[in-house]
């Protein structure tokens, strides 16, 4: 039988096959091989009680992607997510998350949520700051139920990772695209006690035919410092199309003149809080190389 971990913990993995959880130990043979399951790897498991759904991990098939953090496997893409207000977004961690991701080839669309709570003109100049960053990028309202389609829409046939800062309202998204209804999930939620451990563990959510939501923590700080200065920009999408305007090869972006990027800047084709981050993050990694 094959099926998905969709939960780690204290040395038990809990496996989702055929609308059942089953907990289940791994071989010994991972331990001795130095391979650790991860939440979202595709498995196959034996049953050793059909009963109390006890199974045992007898092989990992092979990832397509895994991510470092949080330790994910199979992950499609990451839906991230901030408030538009309660809490102000921060955009350095955003910028952050999306060079994170990047750097790990991950897909990214970004949520920002709580629409309810800004004028429209405000949600719009938060796009603005991404328009040309290659990024989808959507409005949603849980208090509303506003944006729910768009994202069902784009979760499907896929396994997504929900991340983004405590507060924003994940919880709240997860439950409205979470059809308990439609499927035979209610005792994952007690196998597996939801609510239990949600700071410090990823956990995966079946929400429809071959559609996972992978909960991860939240978080408030996120260091890439496996990173050249010099590479950076090559994570900036809207870097692309000016960057043939920089008087020099190699430009940084930084304190050369007649500088394609840095004109940008001033005439609008590239975002100031976008280009500020870049900046902070380039000298934060030139200092780290230093040190």
């Amino acid at each position: 039988m094959q099926g998905k971990i969709i939960k780690g913990i204290a040395g038990f993995y809990y496996v989702y096959a055929d609308s059942v959880i089953y907990e289940c130990k791994a071989r010994g043979s991972f331990r001795n091989n130095n391979i650790k399951p991860l939440v979202g790897d595709n498995v196959e498991l034996s049953i050793v009680d059909s009963e109390k759904k006890i199974g045992s991990i007898d092989s990992i098939l092979p990832r397509y992607t895994e991510l470092l953090r949080p330790a994910v496997a199979n992950v499609d893409q990451t839906l991230i997510v901030f408030a538009t207000a309660a809490p102000a977004p921060n955009f350095n961690l955003l910028d952050r998350f999306l060079l994170m991701m990047k750097k790990q080839n991950i897909p990214v669309i970004i949520c920002f949520n709580k629409t309810d709570l800004v004028e429209k003109q405000e949600l719009e100049e938060y796009k603005q700051i991404y328009k040309d960053s290659g990024y989808l990028i959507i409005g949603a309202s849980t208090y509303e139920e506003h944006g729910m389609d768009t994202i069902r829409h784009i979760l499907k046939n896929k396994t997504t990772a929900l991340a983004g800062p405590s507060g924003v309202g994940k919880s709240s998204i997860m439950n409205l695209l979470n059809p308990d209804a439609n499927m035979e999930t209610g005792d994952i939620s007690r196998k597996i006690e939801r609510g239990k451990h949600t700071t410090r563990h990823s956990e995966i959510l079946p929400i429809g035919e071959n559609t996972y939501l992978v909960d991860t923590p939240g978080f408030s700080s996120i260091y890439f410092y496996d990173m050249e200065p010099e590479d950076l920009k090559l994570y900036y999408n809207e870097f692309g199309i000016y960057e043939p305007f920089c008087r020099f090869g190699g430009c940084n972006h930084i304190g050369e003149k007649s500088c394609g990027i840095k004109q940008a800047v001033q005439d609008g084709g590239i975002h100031p809080v976008r280009y500020g981050n870049y900046k902070l993050f380039y000298e934060e990694l030139k200092d780290k190389k230093r040190y």
